[in-house]
């Protein structure tokens, strides 16, 4: 059986249990993801969410051991950027900046590659809409999730990982309904937006032939 690990922040995270292995109870894309490959390949895959609200991408480092390494996955999914954007904006300025974002999420593939040789890494394009979260500071948000957007793949092409565009996506998707019908404050998925990323990873999937 191939164990598959969803990596991230709160879109991940979902409200999912922190008190079982494989953190089951998320209403986000990786519940949506296991319920199409489950369908797809019954018996033959364990899912595992790891997300943590609030995280950046030195904090997925910070636990690269506990919850990359440990687990022991042959599929990784990473979707990680919007905070290191997002919780520059407050009282008390901690976000990451995008050079440091990209030199801290290589560093992170580097030993991921070199624990795990024979795991599948994906990563996932951090987006963004404007919506009641981000509109107060829009171009702000806007242009440095952008940034981090092309750090993301940067990273991927440099380390020949398959990549998923989803900033494009959500923006043609804000031409067919209003943006908080595809993320609820423009950061956070709503369940059409959820889907949206579920339906990109399973195609991934498919196109990479991984089960």
């Amino acid at each position: 059986m191939k164990k598959f690990l969803f990596q991230g922040d709160s879109i991940t995270d979902a409200g999912r249990s922190f008190d079982s292995y494989d953190g089951r109870g998320s209403y986000g894309y990786p519940t949506f993801t296991a319920g199409k490959l489950g369908v797809k390949y019954p018996g033959q895959i364990e899912f595992v969410n790891r997300g943590i609200s609030g995280n950046r991408v030195v904090d997925l480092y910070a636990r690269i051991k506990r919850d990359f390494i440990n687990v022991k996955p042959d599929v990784i999914t990473i979707l990680i950027g919007i905070n290191d954007v997002w919780h520059e904006f407050g009282d008390d300025p901690n976000g990451v900046s995008d050079e440091k974002y990209f030199r801290v999420y290589c560093s992170l593939i580097e030993e991921l590659k070199e624990a795990l040789p024979d795991a599948t890494i994906i990563i996932l394009e951090p987006f963004v809409l404007k919506a009641s979260a981000t509109q107060d500071k829009w171009d702000e948000f806007r242009s440095e999730t952008e940034k981090r957007a092309k750090s993301a793949k940067r990273v991927a092409d440099k380390y020949s990982l398959p990549f998923i565009p989803l900033m494009d996506k959500f923006d043609s998707l804000e031409k067919t309904a209003p943006a908080d019908h595809w993320l609820l404050d423009g950061v956070h998925p709503a369940p059409a937006g959820h889907e949206i990323i579920a339906e990109a990873i399973v195609d991934k999937c498919e196109e990479l032939k991984l089960f």
